[in-house]
């Protein structure tokens, strides 16, 4: 068994040895689950460091034939796209659990759900065989939906529901494109995946931009792009603060993946749809950016702004030039490290107040100093300040995209909405950073008073909290200063894809 064999199946192992643990032993339930995802991310550090950047090729390769007549194979491997998603899934479901101490009604079941969703989401990035990476995507489905609909909010059921609902609408597209393909010769000395690359290439130009738009319909319910985000704002809302993390830190990542590995299959369809993948793009950023502007509910504004940052992504994707899709993936990895560090700190603060209200704080700064410190920190990173890991990213996608558009007399165009969804963007920002933090020392209203005296009492960030708050912080400003690692990281697979698409489309 190799290393990615065993990075895979380590958080499976978990959750069947969480299974035959005595439900009322939670300290150690808590143990075996924090073990096994801490093991899980010391793997992929593992990994990283033996990782050759400048080799575009596949790397820690495991190929095992599972079905000859389809040419289907347990087929794992990393490259560039993959190996940051592998560090961010790791590391922010170790962060999640170590926010799920608060957790008191079915311990044991929900650290399996953590550990089982941990294992599709790895499965997604490891996955170089399009059967094996759809029975992945679909295997996340399963403990989202407990996890929501167990442990989530009020309107749990439903939000759980239109989750479900929607992601397998979509993965009924993507399936019917991945069938498309596969009704042509694919050779079977290779992985499927490879294989259907290489079928794609014969396919009928109309035909291929039928096959794209399965995939943009499949993966773009799950990044999510407008209008198919209907699921997503209740989805966060109700979810549980970890699960939020995971939900939108890596989970909206997997639908990114997946667009970018169908654009390089099929880069002729993508420059047919070029110019109404980057509308979309820079829609999803203004619309995205509106609704959360509008937002009183901290949630629903971090959901919304997650809208708005896969704009940016899907924007940098459809540019079709290498630093474009740099920008996207290094976007990929920002909003992951910024929308779980958000979703962590308002969890956390909902977990001392109940309340996600905004209008109902004010002054936090002299109550939570550290609180004040990571949060301010991550909405700024948000809005894309310079020094921030947002900012790099956002760079890299504003001068892709105009250089896409400059051609056509268009790229003012392209600068001027993205301009506009970050001045969006900064205004909630701010506008959050004033509310919380700043005003006159007062109470809190009366449900939520401690001690006959009323007085605006709220710890701050404890030991543990503290920790995964900063490793995540810490994340974001230190790619944001020193961004070589990150660039390089992917540098050499973006070439590589690039000249694919150039080759193609030229």
């Amino acid at each position: 068994m190799g290393i990615l064999s065993i990075l895979l199946w380590t958080p499976a192992v978990g959750a069947l040895l969480l299974a035959s643990v005595p439900g009322k032993n939670i300290r150690l339930i808590r143990y075996i689950a924090n073990l096994f995802a801490a093991i899980a991310f010391l793997l992929v550090c593992w990994l990283l460091s033996n990782y050759n950047a400048h080799d575009a090729e596949l790397q820690f390769n495991e190929y095992f034939p599972l079905n000859p007549r389809l040419g289907s194979a347990y087929a794992l491997g990393v490259d560039g796209l993959s190996m940051p998603m592998l560090v961010l899934a790791t590391l922010l479901t170790a962060m999640a659990l170590l926010a799920s101490f608060t957790v008191s009604s079915s311990v044991k079941g929900y650290h399996v759900c953590i550990l089982l969703l941990e294992f599709g989401m790895l499965g997604v990035f490891l996955a170089q065989d399009w059967a094996l990476f759809y029975i992945f995507w679909e295997v996340t489905l399963i403990p989202l939906f407990f996890l929501i609909g167990r442990w989530g909010g009020k309107r749990r059921h439903t939000a759980s529901l239109n989750f479900v609902l929607y992601t397998m609408g979509g993965s009924v597209f993507m399936l019917i494109s991945l069938l498309a393909i596969s009704q042509y010769d694919l050779e079977h000395g290779g992985s499927l995946m490879s294989s259907m690359h290489q079928a794609a290439q014969d396919m009928p130009r109309f035909e291929q931009v039928l096959v794209l738009l399965g995939f943009v319909i499949g993966f773009g319910v799950k990044m999510p792009i407008f209008p198919l985000h209907g699921w997503l704002p209740l989805a966060h809302v109700e979810a549980p603060s970890p699960v939020s993390i995971l939900l939108s830190g890596i989970l909206l990542k997997m639908g990114a993946y997946g667009l970018i590995r169908a654009v390089v299959m099929l880069p002729e369809a993508a420059k047919l749809l070029q110019p109404y993948l980057i509308f979309l793009g820079l829609f999803g950023m203004l619309y995205g950016g509106l609704l959360a502007w509008r937002q009183s509910d901290l949630k629903a504004m971090i959901a919304y702004s997650s809208i708005s940052h896969m704009g940016i992504v899907l924007l940098g994707i459809a540019t079709l030039n290498e630093i474009g899709i740099t920008g996207a993936v290094l976007q990929m990895s920002a909003h992951g490290l910024i929308a779980g560090a958000l979703f962590l700190l308002v969890g956390l603060l909902y977990e001392r107040t109940h309340t996600r209200n905004i209008q109902d704080y004010r002054s936090l700064i002299q109550v939570m100093p550290r609180f004040t410190l990571f949060m301010t920190l991550t909405l700024l990173a948000a809005m894309g300040l310079p020094g921030s890991v947002g900012f790099i990213a956002e760079l890299h996608t504003l001068i892709g995209g105009f250089s896409a558009f400059a051609s056509l007399g268009l790229g003012l165009v392209v600068m001027v909405f993205f301009s506009v969804s970050m001045l969006i963007g900064a205004a909630y920002a701010i506008r959050t950073i004033s509310l919380l933090f700043t005003g006159p020392k007062s109470p809190l209203p009366p449900l939520f008073q401690k001690g006959a005296r009323g007085d605006f009492q709220l710890e701050d960030l404890k030991t543990p909290e503290l920790l995964a708050a900063g490793i995540l912080v810490a994340g974001i400003v230190l790619f944001g200063l020193v961004p070589a690692p990150l660039l390089a990281l992917s540098s050499a697979t973006i070439s590589q894809m690039n000249t694919v698409i150039s080759q193609r489309i030229l």
